[in-house]
């Protein structure tokens, strides 16, 4: 590992990975990353991959980005909420620094997801009960999620998490 490791965030859609990761690379004068915005300015809509092309050609891009980016350092990256499940991803990512996954409760993730007036569209939650989806995708990516160090966001502020996230990295150090 580098002198300076990457800190990749990974979590359910919602838990604050990039709202904590812009910190976490404000503070230690890293570069932030999302790795769904690398996509779509590549390809387009993560959406639009999902209808025309379906979610497994999305996963193969997903790989290549993490290949990509496991090849620099001094990166905050933030992930797609499913990208640290596969293992092609999750191995790549995790030789280049260290993984950290954000958590936070299917309330407070349903609120924060509706209450997102950025323009993301989330494919997976589309239909009627948007509530109902994330606690089946939060209990179906569980195990997934618990191969990680975790930090429950809920309720906690940006600083705290950022806070949080640091003193599980031996040796960061912000700037």
């Amino acid at each position: 590992m580098s002198d300076r490791p990457n800190i990749v965030l990974t979590g359910f859609m919602g838990t604050g990975k990039t709202t904590v990761g812009r910190e976490l690379a404000r503070r230690l004068g890293y570069r932030f990353v999302d790795t769904d915005q690398i996509i779509e300015q590549r390809h387009g809509p993560i959406a639009d991959i999902f209808a025309e092309k379906g979610e497994e050609a999305f996963r193969a891009v997903e790989r290549t980005v993490a290949a990509e980016l496991a090849d620099a350092d001094g990166l905050v990256i933030a992930t797609g909420g499913r990208m640290m499940l596969d293992d092609a991803s999750a191995s790549s990512l995790g030789r280049s620094g260290h993984v950290i996954c954000l958590v936070a409760s299917s309330d407070t993730i349903h609120h924060r997801v509706t209450a997102d007036d950025s323009g993301i569209i989330r494919p997976l939650l589309d239909g009627d009960d948007a509530r109902t989806r994330i606690e089946e995708l939060l209990a179906a990516r569980d195990a997934g999620y618990r191969r990680f160090p975790q930090i429950d966001t809920n309720g906690r502020s940006v600083d705290d998490v950022a806070d949080a996230v640091l003193a599980l990295i031996p040796g960061a150090m912000a700037t």
